[in-house]
């Protein structure tokens, strides 16, 4: 599971259940001044029955605070070595919007700023960690005007296909997404970095252009979880895939759709739909 702050009472409540773990920590500066004491203060208590698998260094960061990505995710893998956590995998998350438009077919998938992700790249190939990256084809169906065809968005029959350089054809929107992840950091030295989709989902509800019906929600998420283990055209094998999110947020600003994408209801957790996480 992924949790987007290291939430003491969380953390608490994980000790002992072998479920593993990405935290997020988005306050950059206390990271780059003082990774030490993070370290201290919200992994040491845990570190014997807690399992934590990747410390994502801010989500979704934008703007100039992008410069202090990476000087914070190098104090921070400094201070996990010094303490005898170096098992613990530092990245951080990115969205698609760091790749330059469009990005189709796969293949010329290119980061905007190469000079901001580049060194984050090469940084993560250095330390053998994944690049965490949130993929949403409904934001892309969403915004698409049309161009898209929801079947291919959905993992469904289309008549969609997209055939790439080396004979790759693309039949989900997933797929390519991801695929021009993988081109953007191929360009950028980093052939070997794997990714991590560490948000993927569809809204049930929101009233918005493809979140009309619960059906289309259950429809991706059953069918991303039954596809994400044979991997993409360019990369065979299992794509470590985490779902947001598990609740809906009835309180979450913005678009009305961002309050729909969990699996179970917020107030008393009871499941929007059903789903099956077994393949």
């Amino acid at each position: 599971m992924r949790i987007y702050s290291p939430d003491a009472t969380i953390l608490q409540a994980l000790r002992g259940s072998g479920i593993d773990l990405i935290v997020d920590e988005t306050n950059l500066d206390s990271l780059i001044s003082d990774a030490p004491g993070w370290v201290q203060a919200n992994l040491q208590p845990y570190k014997d029955d807690v399992s934590f698998k990747y410390i994502a260094v801010g989500n979704e960061v934008e703007g100039g605070d992008t410069q202090k990505i990476l000087p914070a995710m190098q104090s921070l893998s400094d201070a996990l070595s010094a303490a005898g956590l170096g098992n613990i995998k530092v990245s951080t998350a990115v969205k698609m919007s760091v790749l330059a438009t469009p990005s189709s077919p796969p293949s010329t998938g290119a980061f905007a700023d190469p000079s901001v992700m580049g060194p984050i790249v090469r940084f993560l190939a250095g330390v053998g960690s994944p690049l965490l990256a949130n993929i949403y084809p409904y934001f892309a169906y969403r915004d698409a005007a049309g161009t898209i065809d929801l079947n291919y968005a959905l993992f469904q029959p289309s008549t969609t296909v997209v055939t790439d350089d080396g004979g790759l054809d693309y039949t989900n929107l997933f797929d390519a997404m991801a695929d021009a992840m993988y081109s953007a950091m191929e360009k950028e030295g980093g052939s070997g970095v794997p990714i991590v989709v560490s948000e993927s989902g569809w809204p049930s509800g929101g009233g918005g252009t493809g979140a009309e019906t619960v059906d289309n929600a259950r429809t991706y998420n059953q069918n991303l979880i039954n596809h994400v283990g044979n991997g993409t055209p360019k990369r065979s094998g299992p794509l470590e895939t985490y779902i947001f999110a598990m609740f809906n947020e009835d309180k979450k600003q913005g678009d009305e759709t961002e309050k729909h994408f969990g699996l179970f209801n917020g107030p008393d957790q009871s499941p929007v739909y059903q789903i099956s996480f077994s393949t």
